[in-house]
């Protein structure tokens, strides 16, 4: 035991002149954060503030490079989806939204003004602004009953020489959301000390973007069927999708007068940081 001790002893009278030396090179004010975005998902942090320094406003004004991305919880973002969804979201006419997911990732550059700058608690707070890039895709399954289709459930009529029979029943398909953010930002935080340099970071923004979300529509229709004779004595599926396509860009264009009212992303975030 006393061997074990003598060298890990040693050990730490090597290593700490050797941690110290490389300290000595890291500036002071540096910040270095990792946490969680609640629109973009893992959160990274670099950052310089610099509170020990006696002007005015070098001790108030801070740089920070932003950077997320969902891939690193992909799992568990959907689950998470998919438990708020629950049996499915019903959106209005018939349709139902399940089986959601998320991708989303962002880089952005910020400044930050502490106003009250090395003041015990209140310096904690800042307001920023910045520039932010990044895009949001959401997908999710799409179902729709349709009750004029089931009107028509089992019958059959002739055009021509063709028998034909609507089964009625549902659509399936997918709907996508795709948003480019891209834009400046504003938002406020807190870095709330823990102890040494360690501590915790919070944020809450907006990113103005000129561009709105855009939705699209795949839905297919396998409802309608016709009698063949060409393979033997069935019936196959006949092409409806001119009429769906009419009834999906209806629906596009109201969806989309709706999405156009919102050119703001919301951006909250939280985590650990050490500033040096």
């Amino acid at each position: 035991m006393k061997k074990l001790l003598a060298i890990a002893t040693v050990a730490t009278m090597t290593i700490s002149p050797v941690f110290a030396g490389v300290l000595d090179f890291v500036p002071t004010g540096l910040e270095l954060g990792v946490g969680v975005s609640a629109t973009s998902g893992l959160n990274g942090v670099v950052g310089y503030i610099n509170k020990t320094r006696e002007s005015f406003w070098l001790k108030r004004i801070g740089v920070r490079a932003d950077f997320a991305t969902t891939k690193p919880l992909k799992s568990t973002i959907n689950s998470l989806v998919d438990s708020a969804m629950g049996d499915g979201v019903d959106v209005g006419d018939n349709l139902t939204i399940t089986d959601g997911s998320i991708e989303s990732k962002h880089l952005a550059a910020m400044l930050d003004f502490y106003p009250f700058g090395d003041t015990w608690f209140l310096g904690g707070w800042r307001i920023s602004g910045g520039y932010v890039f990044g895009d949001a895709k959401i997908t999710a399954d799409l179902t729709a009953d349709d009750d004029a289709l089931d009107s028509f459930a089992g019958q059959k009529f002739q055009l021509g020489d063709t028998l034909y029979c609507y089964t009625g029943g549902g659509v399936h398909g997918k709907a996508k959301m795709k948003w480019d953010f891209s834009g400046p930002y504003l938002g406020t935080g807190f870095d709330i000390g823990l102890f040494g340099g360690f501590k915790l970071f919070v944020d809450a923004g907006v990113v103005f973007t000129s561009k709105a979300a855009e939705l699209s529509l795949d839905i297919p229709n396998q409802s309608g069927l016709k009698y063949s004779t060409d393979n033997g004595d069935s019936w196959s599926t006949v092409d409806v999708q001119g009429q769906i396509d009419t009834d999906t860009e209806e629906v596009l264009e109201d969806a989309q007068d709706e999405l156009d009212k919102y050119k703001f992303y919301p951006m909250v975030k939280m985590g650990f940081m050490y500033r040096f």
